[in-house]
């Protein structure tokens, strides 16, 4: 890949690019909605710009349950679409990138008086395998009371009727979403982050044809047009309706969910668990890199869009949730080794509970032409894209606009990183690296850990990793930390501490105290690459300050 086309030392080229044009589609919103919609746009031909006023993937898209799930949920609500198609969803995104995507066998138990039962739960599952077209070795098996209590023995016994187990996938949604990113880069889109759109610009006739945005690091603005423009700002695409003058009919509802994140050492899960509570909602308990992770709320949302956060009453909820399923751990708030709080920009149903309403997505054509997507699920990122681009040309067609774009081509397309040859080559793939990587002189650990992180993108990785080392030895950063920060900077856009530490790596979620050991020592070598002014460096040091605080410490 050219690593001009995604590296944060070219932003203003990029940008400058943008302006120049011509461009068919300039998307706003670079969470992992804008990212599919990037890819799958560029990979059919047309010339495509991206901008996102914070860091890629920095809203929802970092802060999901991380699961590309097949929607069990959804079959208890009915909606049987929903099911068949993110069900099969899953696959897609496990072919095309298997290092971000892992298959982990999560244990539903049964209780007397709980929202399942054995029989329901069979027939259910069942049915979930069918519509989901799940694989033969991953279909649902019952088990009794002793097989769910053997394979966790931390789960409450009293009332268990036994369990259903099924297969989820699990991921690292923020680096899925800079995968895709990526990827459209390589197709000749053009995506910068921390671009902000001021506003909209339109032609006599009242037709949007672009907008005035501003970088958000140097203040400088440009004046981008494209032919056709895509809100995909998931929490803020009823604040892009406001500019736009277009806010009517249905709307966005926010919900937030938090999770939050223990040692194994206090939560020593060594199964995956899905259960359910006693307001009858579901809750996940997942392990994963040495913690467990626990989520999550879903309550209504009206606070700072930007800034959600785990509050006291999240962190009892859950916690209260915890210790009922899993009564021996006895779990407390000084247990919580970390957290994070998303937001669902789901469309709003009157009269109903926030775990009620719809997860479907929907498009909605503004006068002006703007063209807004809006709710979906972090596993149907990308037949929501096939869909906004079919929506886009046929209408760049029926205006007189387009050009013979062939159909969608992304299911056949791996994500940045997955150009392994398929899940199947996967452990082949991550053994021969763990023994390529010695020679590069990092342990055969590190060297396991980098090939699962960034998959096929390793290889060049490497080849820079005496470079990177050298970089980093001034300011005392680990060779493994020189050479994915030094990766980060020149091949994924990384522009701040926090976008290290929380969406290149997912440290501040998974690895809290490795944050603390090396934010000095990244902040010096970042600020010494960038020529940050003490002005900056006193910001961008603040603002991870702040990101770790707001992770361990619940807000007032």
């Amino acid at each position: 890949m050219n690593q001009a086309s995604f590296s944060a030392n070219n932003r203003e080229a990029l940008l400058k690019r943008m302006e120049q044009g011509p461009l068919d589609l300039l998307i706003i919103g670079g969470g992992i909605t804008g990212a599919g919609i990037a890819l799958d746009a560029a990979a059919r031909g047309l010339k495509v710009a991206l901008v996102e006023m914070q860091d890629f993937a920095a809203g929802t898209s970092s802060r999901s349950t991380k699961l590309v799930h097949g929607g069990l949920r959804y079959l208890k609500q009915l909606e049987i679409g929903v099911v068949a198609e993110v069900g099969k969803e899953r696959a897609v995104v496990y072919e095309n990138g298997p290092h971000v995507t892992t298959p982990e066998w999560m244990l539903l138990p049964l209780y007397k008086g709980g929202t399942f039962g054995p029989f329901s739960t069979s027939i259910g599952l069942r049915v979930y395998d069918f519509l989901a077209g799940v694989k033969k070795q991953e279909r649902r098996k019952m088990l009794s009371t002793a097989e769910t209590q053997k394979m966790e023995p931390l789960l409450k016994k009293e009332g268990m009727k036994g369990g259903g187990y099924y297969v989820e996938y699990r991921t690292d949604d923020a680096r899925l979403t800079i995968e895709v990113m990526k990827k459209a880069a390589e197709y000749g889109a053009i995506a910068v982050n921390y671009a902000k759109v001021d506003s909209l610009r339109y032609d006599s006739g009242g037709k949007v044809i672009g907008a005035v945005v501003q970088d958000q690091i140097d203040g400088q603005s440009y004046e981008i047009n494209a032919t056709k423009i895509v809100n995909a700002t998931g929490p803020w695409v009823d604040k892009v309706r406001e500019l736009d003058k277009s806010k009517q009919g249905k709307t966005l509802r926010l919900t937030k969910g938090v999770h939050l994140v223990f040692s194994q050492q206090k939560f020593p899960l060594r199964q995956a668990i899905y259960f359910d509570t006693a307001d009858k909602r579901m809750v996940f308990a997942i392990p994963r890199d040495g913690k467990t992770y626990l989520g999550t709320t879903d309550t209504n949302y009206s606070d700072n869009i930007a800034h959600p956060v785990m509050t006291e009453e999240d962190r009892t909820y859950l916690l209260a949730c915890a210790n009922d399923m899993f009564p021996s751990l006895k779990l407390k708030a000084a247990d919580v080794e970390s957290s994070w709080a998303g937001l669902r920009p789901l469309i709003q149903q009157e009269g109903k509970d926030p775990s009620e309403i719809s997860r479907r997505d929907e498009i909605f054509v503004s006068p002006s032409g703007l063209v807004s997507i809006a709710g979906g699920k972090l596993t149907g990122y990308r037949k929501m894209a096939e869909t906004v681009v079919d929506k886009v040309i046929s209408i760049m067609n029926s205006e007189g606009l387009g050009a013979a774009y062939s159909s969608c081509v992304t299911k056949d397309i791996p994500m940045s990183g997955g150009d392994i040859g398929g899940s199947r080559q996967l452990p082949a793939f991550i053994q021969k690296y763990r023994a390529l990587g010695q020679n590069y002189g990092f342990t055969a650990e590190e060297s396991e850990f980098l090939a699962g992180r960034y998959g096929s993108n390793v290889s060049g990785m490497l080849e820079k990793a005496a470079e990177a080392a050298a970089w980093g030895q001034p300011f005392h950063l680990s060779p493994l930390v020189s050479l994915q920060l030094y990766y980060a900077i020149r091949n994924e856009m990384t522009v701040k501490p926090v976008d290290f530490f929380i969406r290149r790596t997912g440290d501040l979620f998974f690895n809290i105290n490795q944050v603390r050991q090396y934010a000095a020592a990244v902040i010096e070598a970042m600020s010494d690459h960038f020529e940050w002014s003490g002005e900056q460096k006193h910001l961008f040091t603040d603002e991870l300050n702040e990101a770790i605080h707001d992770a361990v410490n619940p807000a007032k």
